[in-house]
């Protein structure tokens, strides 16, 4: 496959399209940090069982099992910011089915089941879309501080602003907290429109058949070792997370911890406070002890995030050691999340970022369904045996950390200008460059 070039923006509209993405970013992560407090919190009115409320979080994320590789080969077809605007329609919409039915006293768990997975599938286009929009909207000198501002805004809005907004709009009541995420919803899309530019994607090779689109994401990704292997490491990572955040409401609020909502938004916000500190270090970190060190801070934070509610007392005062773990997740998570985004963005041809991502996020983001299903189950048994199976999968992850994201491997992440166009059309060629003889 041919690449083709990143369509050229000026350095007037790249600012401007930067603080757009910014905005748009923390509009819709404060809507989507609403939600997510929202929805689980409401199956918890009607039941209390671990696997109930863990379908709700299986249910946002079962697209990403389903629906990623036909979204990744849409948004390498169509106009990715129409996309995004789309997705943000269908989430204003969904709610206002959560908010009509909440208020007229017919919301059922199947509904919430079903509105959670149309969120998701919502979620699916708009951040693959979203991976995929930067490059051509911000000039690349720039990418790394757009990455470091638009992820440290998720974790701001999703998790240190969505959470304990999210709790405390509950706590003032179900039916405000929908009225205010829908509301959200609407301004996210008007902030899309006022994007500098086309972002259309302009393919220099003929339109195939979907299938044979997909094989191309997932060709792409499976040849490159060092991608591949950050795939698989997130994998099991946003396994461990989904896990937590699958367990956490009923843990928290309905089992051993009994917080209030308010509390539990605040537990969450813990979470989205290191986000924030991590993109305020991230850059620091990356000069002071490289890329290679700055992402391995995650597997720590994942590691630490799980293992600590396996070996605390179950009581409420273990909230505060939690929140602490929590906090050191989101800053090794935002540190991971910048540098795979610029890795990515400078191996990764522009007409292929929609598929890689879907493909990538197949692969990862997949595993939460499952990951929280799983964590569902062993809770039935006991919450130290849930936490404890995912803080021993963390520990595997060091080794071939390690072995692969070495720092020869990562190294055209910081060259000046994009890598020789044949070198990131060619998987094996990347191989022969980052993979020493030994």
């Amino acid at each position: 496959m041919s690449t083709s070039q990143a369509p050229t923006v000026t350095a007037a509209q790249g600012q401007r399209n930067e603080w757009l993405l910014v905005s748009f970013t923390a509009t819709t992560n404060i809507a989507d940090g609403v939600i997510k407090v929202a929805l689980p919190l409401l199956a918890v009115r009607m039941s209390h069982s671990p696997i109930v409320i863990t379908t709700v979080a299986a249910a946002l994320s079962l697209p990403w099992l389903i629906a990623a590789l036909h979204v990744g080969v849409f948004v390498d077809r169509l106009n990715r910011r129409t996309l995004m605007i789309g997705a943000e329609t269908v989430r204003m919409l969904s709610v206002a089915v959560l908010l009509a039915t909440f208020l007229s006293h017919t919301l059922t768990l199947p509904l919430i089941y079903a509105m959670a997975f149309v969120l998701g599938v919502a979620e699916v286009v708009a951040l693959v879309s979203a991976a995929s929009i930067v490059p051509s909207a911000v000039p690349r000198r720039h990418w790394q501080r757009a990455s470091a501002r638009i992820t440290g805004m998720e974790y701001l809005c999703n998790g240190f602003l969505g959470a304990p907004v999210g709790g405390f709009l509950v706590a003032a009541g179900f039916g405000l907290a929908l009225i205010s995420t829908g509301s959200i919803y609407i301004v996210g899309a008007i902030l899309l429109a006022l994007l500098a530019g086309n972002f259309a994607v302009r393919s220099t090779t003929a339109r195939r058949a979907v299938h044979e689109e997909i094989k191309d994401g997932l060709g792409f990704l499976w040849q490159h070792r060092l991608l591949r292997t950050m795939a698989l490491l997130i994998t099991v990572m946003a396994g461990c997370w989904a896990a937590w955040l699958a367990l956490i409401p009923v843990y928290a609020v309905g089992g051993p911890l009994q917080l209030t909502a308010r509390q539990y938004g605040l537990l969450l916000a813990c979470l989205g406070a290191g986000g924030v500190a991590g993109s305020a270090v991230v850059g620091p970190v990356n000069r002071l002890l490289g890329r290679r060190w700055s992402m391995f801070v995650d597997i720590v934070g994942s590691f630490v995030l799980v293992g600590l509610p396996a070996v605390l007392p179950a009581k409420p005062a273990a909230a505060w050691a939690i929140g602490l773990a929590a906090f050191v997740a989101g800053a090794g998570g935002t540190m991971w999340t910048v540098n795979s985004r610029v890795i990515t963005q400078s191996f990764v041809p522009q007409e292929l970022l929609g598929r890689f991502s879907a493909a990538s996020r197949l692969v990862s983001w997949g595993m939460q369904p499952v990951a929280a299903a799983t964590a569902g189950a062993l809770a039935l048994v006991s919450y130290r045996l849930a936490f404890g199976a995912f803080a021993v999968l963390c520990l595997g992850l060091v080794y071939p950390f390690l072995k692969v994201v070495t720092s020869a491997a990562i190294a055209p992440a910081d060259e000046p200008e994009p890598a020789d166009s044949a070198l990131a059309a060619t998987p094996d060629r990347e191989l022969s460059v980052t993979e020493p003889t030994t």
